[in-house]
């Protein structure tokens, strides 16, 4: 599947244009269009204190990465300007409909399926940019920093919020947790980004990580399970060229 490719090649265009990033959805021939990738930022409770962050129950915050950034199982090519290249799990919320202002008894309408996802991160980076009080883009958003496993529509599994999580690093366990320590919840996550954006069908919403985060290099081979989903397997291979 391609992550990104020409839609049109109308000569007339000043540049091409493209189409929409999409991810498989389990049981569809159609595919899911991505328009838009949310993350929230400290939502376990251990990952924040791996992290060294003090505040342990603030509201969540979140931040973008742009939607091209969805990869499907493959691989990834190592980033350029970083030294610590870390996965993150994720539970990944896809919304079919929209929504604006959301009260927590109708958050989960707008919901159309859930995946397994992977923030990938230059954690050197990121960390650089906390210090100086600068944004996380070049921790967070850049080329293949979302890997996405295919959607599974709630019609099929219903509503994912709870169950375990298992990430191996070359086979070996190192992210183990349930969706039961999440710090917010799947519909409170959905009514605080729903105060600040209105969602629309096509939003990918990554909800945080559990503690075990690790650097990988090329050649390392990420498996990540979540609830009972389709698992997503990513191997790191060299940079591009």
């Amino acid at each position: 599947m391609a992550v990104s490719t020409p839609a049109s090649g109308d000569s007339n265009l000043p540049v091409p244009t493209f189409a929409r990033p999409q991810l498989d959805v389990v049981g569809r021939a159609e595919a899911f269009h991505v328009r838009r990738i949310y993350c929230v930022g400290r939502n376990y409770l251990e990952h924040i204190r791996e992290m060294g962050e003090a505040d342990e129950r603030s509201l969540p915050f979140f931040f973008q990465k742009p939607s091209d950034a969805v990869v499907p199982d493959g691989k990834v090519p190592y980033p350029p300007m970083t030294d610590d290249y870390q996965f993150e799990m994720e539970l990944v919320v896809a919304i079919g409909r929209g929504g604006f202002n959301l009260d927590i008894d109708e958050a989960l309408d707008v919901v159309f399926g859930y995946a397994v996802g992977l923030d990938m991160t230059r954690r050197d980076r990121q960390r650089e940019s906390f210090r100086n009080g600068l944004p996380w883009e070049i921790g967070k958003s850049f080329d293949f920093s979302a890997p996405c496993g295919p959607i599974h529509p709630v019609e099929k599994v219903g509503h994912v919020l709870s169950g375990p999580l298992l990430l191996t690093l070359n086979g070996k366990p190192q992210q183990q947790s349930t969706l039961e320590k999440m710090i917010w919840s799947v519909p409170e996550i959905l009514v605080q980004l729903s105060k600040i954006y209105r969602l629309m069908p096509g939003d990918l919403i990554f909800t945080g990580t559990p503690e075990g985060v690790s650097a990988v290099v090329p050649k390392d081979l990420i498996v990540a399970t979540i609830a009972g989903l389709a698992p997503l397997a990513v191997q790191i291979v060299p940079p591009e060229q």
